[in-house]
């Protein structure tokens, strides 16, 4: 389903849109697409092409997004669509985040009413693919979920790449995230993710100061899989708060990328230097 997009202008003299989600700003020519293949210019108008188009939805695990400790022992609606703001060679759901595929159109407070539904189920989980490019769809089902039951729960597992202003105006309704911080250094996130870092970084201090958060990095073999680079990472979360848990994942050949797996000798290395500044470090995909 089409609709209008919020956070964008219309440059003067031009029918060229600039979006303004996400740290990309595309500017983006009439009948054509912004990076996240979701955002369409139609007469010098923004429209989100996803709005209500579900393309996985299951109940899982709390600790299967991943978050330990929020509410551990539950389990949560996990909703997603197509697309995404990113390019990661290694993603593991590409399949949906870089592709247009077969959706279920459902809308708002029909999602919100199944969120609030079943003793079993804590409430919605935005995943699967990058939630925030949903912006205004999941902005309208929390403020739903919020309004049925205040006692629901409304999580984001994302990339953190999203624009100031969108997140705050986001982070209201939202009770928990797990946010991928995928390396430490501008070039990898520019080479293999096709975007950049300290628009993470500042994700993450805001959201710090609004709900529970939990960190993940894959430590891909060959590229961020060195101590230097997890210590940059702990002591940045550690700065914050020495509470933020931090999921070390290892990594195995995905999409684009060929490398090998990741040495678990390295990861509990890595975990036991990062134990150092941050209280909470787990080892995941192990």
């Amino acid at each position: 389903m089409k609709r209008e997009a919020t956070f964008y202008e219309t440059l003067p003299d031009s029918n060229r849109v600039k979006c303004q989600l996400c740290p990309h700003y595309c500017l983006i020519k009439d009948g054509q697409f912004g990076s996240c293949r979701v955002r369409q210019n139609e007469g010098a108008r923004l429209y989100t092409i996803n709005y209500g188009e579900i393309a996985s939805l299951a109940l899982d695990p709390i600790e299967k997004k991943p978050l330990k400790f929020y509410r551990p022992g539950t389990h949560i609606l996990s909703v997603g669509t197509f697309g995404c703001n990113l390019t990661c060679d290694f993603c593991q759901n590409h399949t949906i985040s870089q592709a247009h595929v077969p959706t279920r159109f459902m809308s708002a407070k029909d999602l919100a009413q199944l969120a609030c539904q079943g003793e079993d189920n804590i409430g919605i989980a935005f995943t699967y693919n990058e939630p925030t490019i949903w912006f205004e769809y999941i902005y309208d089902c929390a403020s739903l979920i919020k309004e049925m039951d205040r006692d629901r729960s409304v999580v984001l597992i994302t990339n953190g790449y999203i624009n100031e202003g969108p997140l705050l105006k986001l982070l209201p309704l939202v009770d928990a995230m797990n946010i991928d911080l995928k390396a430490f250094n501008n070039d990898y996130y520019k080479r293999l993710c096709g975007g950049s870092l300290e628009p993470v970084k500042k994700t993450i201090e805001l959201a710090a100061k609004a709900c529970h958060i939990e960190i993940t990095t894959l430590l891909v073999s060959g590229e961020n899989d060195r101590l230097e680079e997890v210590e940059k990472i702990a002591s940045f979360i550690g700065a914050i708060d020495p509470d933020i848990p931090l999921h070390l994942t290892r990594y195995f050949p995905n999409y684009k990328l060929k490398n090998p797996p990741t040495d678990t000798a390295f990861i509990v290395k890595a975990r036991d230097l990062a134990g150092k500044y941050l209280n909470h470090v787990l080892m995941g995909n192990i």
